[in-house]
């Protein structure tokens, strides 16, 4: 399963729901909401309230990545706000393996994320327990950066230890996702893709399309 997954924090506040609609319409199936506290990450970026508010017009998967120390506070708010998978970063977990049981406890799907420098090996260990891995692939916090090569690496050993035990496990990016990168990350065994200035940048309908048609395209030579 091969996903677009646009991030809001590159969309236009002020036509916020107007450009969720025109996602829908363009079939996207997936949304990538990052929560920021500008404590585990510099910026600050938003929390429930825009959650909850969107929730009420749009009935794609909330895929909220929670960039925020000691992230297991928030959970049950989060998913009563309507979201539907919860990310959380390895590095900002006392107990990464009991925050991953309140996701599950609470009914929603769990993914895991890395920062650039942490090795796929701090998490290896949890991919049985988990439905997504997020390697971040810039530095979390801002938006616009550009891909960094040395996680094209992390991706394929990610990929193949998925393979190798068998497992049903989902690999997210995010940051730096183009034209280019988007086929160097698909190659290499992603399959979700988090965009944000590459969807948002400019007229927002003809960008999705020309993605997906990119993203169908890089599929079928993959399969």
């Amino acid at each position: 399963m091969y996903q677009l997954c646009p991030s809001i924090l590159s969309a236009d506040f002020n036509r916020l729901g107007e450009q969720i609609q025109i996602l829908e319409k363009q079939g996207v199936k997936w949304l990538h909401i990052d929560v920021m506290d500008g404590d585990f990450v510099p910026s600050i970026s938003f929390g429930m309230p825009v959650i909850k508010s969107i929730r009420k017009e749009s009935k794609m998967f909330f895929d909220v990545h929670l960039m925020v120390t000691e992230p297991e506070r928030y959970i049950q708010d989060f998913v009563n706000c309507g979201a539907d998978s919860i990310t959380v970063h390895a590095e900002a977990c006392e107990d990464l393996e009991r925050t991953i049981e309140r996701i599950k406890d609470a009914g929603v799907k769990v993914g895991v994320s890395i920062k650039p420098a942490t090795p796929v090996n701090d998490i290896s260990h949890l991919l049985e327990d988990v439905d997504m891995v997020l390697i971040m692939t810039v530095q979390p916090g801002f938006g616009g950066q550009k891909y960094l090569p040395e996680c094209t690496e992390k991706i394929v050993e990610l990929k193949e230890l998925i393979d190798r035990e068998e497992l049903d496990v989902d690999i997210q990016v995010d940051g730096g996702i183009n034209d280019e990168t988007m086929e160097t990350v698909m190659k290499a065994g992603a399959n979700l893709l988090v965009a944000g200035s590459y969807v948002f940048s400019g007229d927002l309908e003809t960008n999705v399309y020309s993605i997906q048609k990119k993203m169908d395209k890089i599929k079928s030579e993959i399969d």
